[in-house]
């Protein structure tokens, strides 16, 4: 859930990079809430899916989250060093979205890019920071024959 609201916190920007994690937590969040909106128009109001007149719950959701999908794709192709015209290939049918899918699973540029800071290096993510030196935990209790 943190991705997706830190996409929607990033409502418009387009500059910078996402990491994968940000790109596909989203997208996953943003079709759990589709879905569970659908199923609530079908079962709380009775509406029918296949009329695209009482869609009224789905329609707003979509609308609502089509610019932060748009700009968190750019940021996306940003990661892997493409600019983010490239999104325009999902007018290509099939390939280009084949092409994207593939670009969307890619591992992003190490280090610096032209778009940007890695963000795997900010530490925005929910990770914890590491400590490069932990304590082993066995260091505390004394050694049987020591005692002796």
């Amino acid at each position: 859930m943190h991705w997706f609201v830190l996409c929607l916190k990033k409502y418009a920007i387009f500059s910078g990079r996402a990491r994968r994690a940000e790109y596909w937590y989203f997208s996953l969040f943003c079709i759990l809430f589709s879905v569970g909106l659908s199923v609530i128009e079908m079962v709380a109001f009775r509406v029918d899916s296949m009329d695209p007149h009482q869609v009224a719950l789905s329609a707003i959701f979509g609308l609502a989250v089509t610019i932060p999908s748009l700009a968190v794709s750019v940021r996306r192709l940003h990661d892997i060093d493409k600019s983010g015209w490239w999104f325009l290939l999902h007018l290509v049918v099939l390939v280009g979205t084949i092409i994207l899918l593939i670009w969307d699973c890619k591992s992003g540029n190490i280090g610096p890019n032209r778009f940007g800071e890695d963000p795997k290096e900010e530490g925005d993510g929910p990770e914890e920071a590491v400590d490069p030196n932990p304590s082993h935990p066995h260091h505390d209790i004394p050694d049987s024959d020591s005692q002796q």
